[in-house]
């Protein structure tokens, strides 16, 4: 789960450390019409304990549109994006903190206009910890 500021963005996603993951994306600070929803299936291209580097695209819903407009589709679909980012783990501590960089290149539905954002954020993996392997010391006779 991870929060991108600037943006106004929630984000849920699987498992990132899968080679394939769904990043779902939620805007938020928007008028109720306009909140829009991000389905972003992506691909990591290199992974490692601190650096993730990953690729994806997908659709934006918004699933509300029709409060601004009744002859709006049910679902409506905004436009469509491609995503090349970076999730970087900094504390060494604690790997499930992560600053993300993106850039999403994005374009409306009909192909008419577009734009080059640009995402920063942060992000926190829930998930069941590593059990630590115990080790039992054994006492020594004298």
């Amino acid at each position: 789960m991870g929060y991108y500021p600037w943006s106004s963005l929630l984000t849920i996603s699987t498992n990132s450390k899968k080679a394939i993951w769904l990043d779902t994306r939620f805007q938020t600070n928007s008028l109720f019409s306009s909140l829009s929803v991000d389905l972003l299936p992506m691909i990591n291209l290199k992974r490692g304990e601190v650096v993730q580097w990953y690729l994806g695209g997908g659709l934006r819903l918004n699933p509300l549109y029709r409060i601004a407009d009744a002859d709006a589709d049910l679902v409506t679909i905004d436009g469509y994006s491609l995503n090349v980012g970076v999730r970087i783990s900094p504390l060494k501590q604690n790997r499930r903190f992560q600053v993300a960089l993106e850039l999403n290149p994005y374009v409306k539905d009909k192909f008419d206009s577009g734009v080059l954002k640009s995402h920063f954020g942060l992000v926190y993996i829930f998930g069941k910890r590593k059990k630590e392997a115990t080790v039992t010391e054994t006492p020594v006779n004298p």
